[in-house]
């Protein structure tokens, strides 16, 4: 199952802060956003049409070549944000006017007006319910209504199962996703047993939760400007 489209998609991501006057120190916030941001144009240049960078104070976007790495880049603003939290709202279709590979402000299309209407969206159900169902929705061109349900489901539930997590077990599915490796290199990291890791894992459905993003990061792998090598 994959999108269907008949045009060059892009990926349009907004992020905007989660209760962000709550925050104490909201120029540090913002700073170490600006540094985790510089982090991932750099990390994943291959893949962005236009840089990542703060847009407003509480807001970033940027435009993605091709849907690879979507869920990577987020989870990476994710963990080195925490705890502050972030709503995501991709959006995959066309930009219609010049691109600026350095600033991502002045471009416009579908693909960005998708990405508001999610960001949109998620503060609506926010007020709604007094609680995030879930941090990142994704909307697209053409008639890819299943899929986005399906997508946008599987999302929901992640953010459920996150939000459940104790400190440790964050701690330990955190340093699991951004290394990439076993309970046994992680274990080393965190100076305890791999035993201690695995439980840890365990209880936080962190293998349930993976497999679930992998999924989601599978289907969006399908998508990429044509021109694009």
């Amino acid at each position: 199952m994959f999108f269907s489209f008949n045009n060059r998609p892009y990926i349009a991501v907004i992020g905007d802060i989660i209760e962000s006057k709550k925050i104490g120190n909201r120029s540090e916030a913002q700073k170490k956003l600006k540094a985790v941001l510089e982090d991932v144009n750099e990390m994943y240049s291959s893949d962005i049409a236009s840089k990542m960078m703060i847009t407003l104070g509480d807001e970033f976007q940027g435009l993605l070549y091709r849907g690879d790495n979507v869920i990577s880049i987020i989870e990476y603003i994710q963990i080195k944000m925490h705890p502050i939290r972030i709503r995501f709202g991709v959006g995959i279709g066309k930009i219609e006017t010049e691109i600026n590979p350095l600033i991502p402000f002045g471009a416009d299309g579908s693909a960005y007006h998708h990405a508001r209407d999610m960001i949109s969206h998620l503060k609506s159900e926010e007020k709604k319910n007094k609680t995030s169902n879930a941090d990142i929705m994704i909307a697209s061109d053409g008639n890819n209504e299943g899929l986005e349900l399906l997508l946008n489901t599987i999302l929901s539930l992640c953010t459920t199962i996150s939000l459940r997590w104790t400190d440790r077990q964050r701690e330990a599915a955190y340093n699991c996703t951004l290394n990439g490796d076993n309970q046994r290199e992680a274990a080393a990291r965190l100076n305890i047993s791999q035993t201690a890791v695995y439980k840890l894992l365990s209880k936080a459905d962190y293998y349930s939760y993976k497999k679930a993003l992998d999924m989601v990061s599978q289907i969006l792998a399908d998508i990429r400007v044509n021109a694009y090598v």
